[in-house]
């Protein structure tokens, strides 16, 4: 659908509200699943944060990457293994999370914003002694609890006009490094920043009453009302750990915290500089 250059006057005069509200604040993107691998959808994704960046909105994007990092362990022989959702990793399994996290995709999707006219610096939890840990299990081996969030690297590098890009591995006493659940990570991070709203892109469309039903969408839920969600069932499987993040956001001091579905193009651009919304907000 081609818009008239007034249809496009209108649009952005529709959405001037909402940036005056998010100019100068800061926003955290976790982003990761599908919306990844579809390379349509990364462009939009990326073209979205490139747009928010250049309205004045501070944009941090957080990125996990469990389908490429199965997909490099199953390169060299290694079946994957989970305990509730998480990653078991040994030795071995650190070092190549670390190569895929901080290497190949942190420095694809520098790249990609920058190809897209934004401005971009690869980070990763190692550096600047971000993201500190101590191992959540035994059972898991190298994968890590945050135990402490230096925020420093990543305002240092909004202060300079930069998109920071942040991959999720993290240190512990000794040096070693650790798989952080990105999820976790991004709602830690938020917190500290004291970030206006963290949007984390999944590939379902957000809480649903009943999860094979698109049309029972929960448009908003207060952080009261999770419990009994829970209790329902309605927030069950790997919605939980997605939730309690949101739950955690929110009690670290995060305004507003979104669900959105990864695979609907621009999904950041309408929750964010609509009336519409499209997916859940956690407040």
């Amino acid at each position: 659908m081609e818009l008239s250059n007034a249809q496009r006057a209108q649009v952005l005069i529709h959405a001037l509200p909402y940036i005056q509200k998010y100019t100068g604040k800061i926003i955290v993107v976790k982003y990761g699943g599908n919306a990844m691998i579809n390379d349509e959808l990364k462009q939009a994704v990326m073209g979205d944060i490139v747009l928010l960046s250049l309205i004045g909105i501070r944009v941090v994007l957080v990125h996990g990457g469990g389908p490429e990092i199965s997909e490099m362990l199953a390169r060299i022989g290694k079946k994957s293994e989970f305990i509730d959702g998480l990653r078991v990793t040994d030795a071995e399994t650190a070092e190549i999370v670390q190569m895929v996290l901080a290497g190949k995709i942190n420095k694809s999707l520098v790249s990609l914003l920058q190809q897209i006219g934004g401005t971009a610096i690869g980070l990763s939890g190692l550096d600047g002694g971000m993201l500190k840990v101590k191992p959540i299990d035994a059972r898991l081996g190298f994968v890590g609890e945050i135990t402490d969030v230096n925020p420093k690297p990543i305002l240092d590098v909004l202060e300079q006009g930069y998109i920071p890009v942040v991959s999720t591995i993290g240190f512990d006493e000794e040096g070693n490094s650790y798989n952080i659940n990105a999820d976790t990570a991004a709602a830690r991070i938020a917190g500290v920043l004291g970030a206006e709203s963290l949007i984390s892109m999944t590939d379902i469309c957000g809480l649903m009453r009943d999860k094979d039903d698109p049309s029972t969408l929960i448009p908003k839920v207060s952080v009261s009302e999770a419990p009994g969600l829970m209790r329902d069932g309605v927030i069950s499987g790997g919605m939980i750990p997605k939730v309690e993040c949101c739950i955690e956001a929110i009690r670290r001091g995060v305004q507003k915290v979104f669900i959105l579905d990864g695979r609907i193009p621009h999904a950041i651009l309408i929750e964010m500089l609509t009336d519409e919304g499209i997916g859940t907000m956690f407040v």
